[in-house]
């Protein structure tokens, strides 16, 4: 979902190496660069970074489309490093920016397999010969879907802004879905093997960046994205991540992330759901009392550990009464307080085929949600 905010801006004055810097400038030095950048005075939440301005793209930013299986996927694989970059990198010292550290030379060699033509591929080489593909021999199944890669930026002693850290998320593959001969297959990748890969894969990705200009003294922090199916409603997450200190070639001390995406309702019978699938399907029960003329009401839960830290709830629905739907957000509020719990955070969303309608925003241990109704 998107949001708009309006955010007050102020620039600082920074010192650098170059002439005629006035007060309204600010200057960011990062390996010997001197360029002019803003730096946003508001943080919007303890969670977020800030953002230098203006704003960088990634050399790798469009690939991520093509290789992802699901757009749930596409956007936890990047909200999810910024999450667990928060253990190395704090967002009160450091600023983000995308990566810019991997061009798009090195994710399309990278991603492709190794081969005589692409010596730098880590995909597993495609060795058959023409003998084993008449015979119905299959590929390797290629496991490095996507790289994503994040840079965090700290002010230094001299006023100055420097790279202070590298965070790189690794998309792997949970199935292989390929096409021989004009035949589609899939091909299901066990999770302990994924697991080992996913670190053969980190330590030569941090290996292959201490070699780039200005990387030696940076520490790197790389997480393992295990990819949801292509059916999969809910985005897959993050399940283990590492930190290569400066300097070191190798990721050390692997550490698991327990983390998931439950939907709901949910028709398992997992004990640490029930009480939330309870409270959800009697808030669905309370809606359709008011309004059936809908298509469905789902959530999807966000659990760390046993705790579910926030649920998203999204409504569809078919009137178009602007009365109504003041009356239906505001009956929706009520039932938002009345049925979760005061340590989750609630986003309610309704729309229609006009499109987004309300939003309920109730953030955790807040007696007053945040309401709004579109024009």
């Amino acid at each position: 979902m998107k949001r708009i905010w309006w955010i007050p801006i102020s620039m600082l004055l920074l010192t650098g190496c170059v002439p005629s810097v006035t007060d309204e400038t600010e200057v960011l030095n990062t390996e010997e660069e001197v360029e002019t950048a803003i730096i946003p005075s508001m943080q919007l939440d303890a969670q977020y970074y800030r953002t230098l301005l203006p704003y960088k793209q990634s050399a790798t930013r469009g690939k991520i489309i093509n290789r992802m299986n699901s757009r749930y996927d596409i956007k936890e694989a990047e909200n999810g490093l910024l999450r667990l970059s928060q253990n190395q990198f704090s967002p009160d010292d450091y600023y983000f920016q995308e990566g810019q550290k991997i061009t798009d030379e090195d994710s399309t060699a990278w991603l492709g397999r190794a081969s005589k033509d692409n010596p730098g591929g880590l995909n597993p080489a495609d060795k058959r010969t023409e003998q084993q593909k008449k015979e119905g021999d299959r590929p390797p199944a290629v496991i490095l879907a996507h790289i994503v890669e994040q840079n965090y930026l700290v002010k230094t002693n001299e006023e100055t802004i420097r790279l202070g850290g590298v965070s790189i998320g690794l998309a792997l593959n949970s199935v292989y879905y390929n096409t021989e001969d004009g035949v589609s297959y899939e091909e299901t990748i066990p999770h302990d093997q994924l697991e080992k890969e996913g670190q053969r894969l980190a330590n030569e990705i941090v290996k292959r960046l201490r070699e780039k200009e200005g990387m030696a003294n940076i520490p790197i922090t790389v997480g393992l994205f295990k990819q949801s199916t292509r059916n999969a409603i809910a985005p897959s997450t993050y399940f283990s991540y590492g930190v290569a200190p400066k300097k070191a070639t190798k990721v050390a001390d692997w550490k698991a992330i327990d983390e998931e995406y439950v939907v709901f309702p949910t028709s398992g019978t997992v004990e640490k759901y029930r009480k939330v699938d309870t409270a959800f399907l009697n808030f669905k029960q309370d809606v359709e009392e008011y309004f059936s003329n809908f298509t469905s009401v789902i959530g999807t839960g966000f659990y760390q550990g046993d705790q579910l830290r926030e649920l998203q709830i999204d409504i569809p629905i078919q009137f178009y009464g602007s009365a109504e739907i003041i009356g239906f957000t505001q009956y929706l509020t009520g039932l938002v307080m009345e049925h979760f719990p005061e340590n989750v955070q609630v986003e309610v969303s309704v729309t229609s085929s006009n499109g987004p309608e309300a939003l309920i925003i109730r953030k955790v241990n807040q007696t007053e949600p945040v309401v709004h109704i579109y024009d």
